[in-house]
């Protein structure tokens, strides 16, 4: 058994570890910001369905978890919201929306400083074992985090891009497209599996998490 054991290829299961637990993180965080902003703004369906926590169970959407950890991009089990509830129900629900995106956003910044930190004394460009295992999950976290904050916000329903848009059409239009916005998922699927998608909302995630890798080389140099 102790052969058996010795001759595993643990690369992939190390791989698959450094990709599922930041996918857990980034959705975790992304939901909750969803389910508190709508509480804060007056809707307390989310904290009603237990969906103000940071257990990843209570958000998993196992096809968009998969998603997320194979090719960078995927989605959560949405979090309930009763617009009826908001005082301002538009302006609230393009808010509840927003605020997803942005938790990734500002996750992204907080794990990409935590990387800078960290980076020398897990033992930088040298890294072996534990040391090189924690710098990819921190490095795979932030650009999960950026990849979801960009794709989210792309204006195709069911995703909160979408619910941001429609809160500047007038109030029949917005209801009626609100209505039918579920059918938004199958021109989704189909758009991430396309070429195009790779090329722009693809292009944009990488760009952008070059760019905040600034903030990594700036908390590095406060260290060292």
């Amino acid at each position: 058994m102790g052969e058996v054991f010795r001759n595993l290829n643990w690369s992939v299961l190390t791989g698959f570890i450094v990709s599922l637990i930041p996918a857990l993180l980034c959705i975790t965080i992304h939901e909750l910001a969803h389910g508190y902003t709508a509480y804060r703004l007056g809707d307390s369906t989310a904290k009603e369905r237990g969906r103000l926590t940071l257990n990843p169970i209570k958000h998993v959407n196992a096809f968009g978890l998969i998603m997320m950890v194979t090719v960078g991009f995927g989605w959560a089990k949405p979090v309930p919201v009763n617009m009826r509830r908001f005082k301002r129900p538009k302006r609230h629900m393009a808010l509840t929306a927003l605020a997803g995106p942005l938790s990734n956003i500002f996750l992204a910044v907080a794990v990409y400083f935590v990387y800078g930190l960290f980076y020398a004394p897990l033992g930088g460009e040298y890294a072996s074992g534990i040391g090189e295992v924690a710098l990819s999950m921190v490095d795979r976290a932030a650009f999960l985090s950026v990849a979801l904050a960009v794709f989210n916000i792309l204006p195709i329903p069911p995703l909160d891009g979408s619910k941001v848009l429609f809160s500047f059409l007038p109030e029949v239009g917005y209801y009626k497209l609100m209505r039918y916005e579920r059918f938004g998922m199958i021109l989704l699927i189909l758009f991430v599996f396309s070429d195009f998608f790779d090329g722009t909302v693809g292009r944009v995630a990488f760009s952008l998490s070059d760019l905040m890798l600034g903030i990594s080389r700036f908390a590095h140099n406060l260290v060292n």
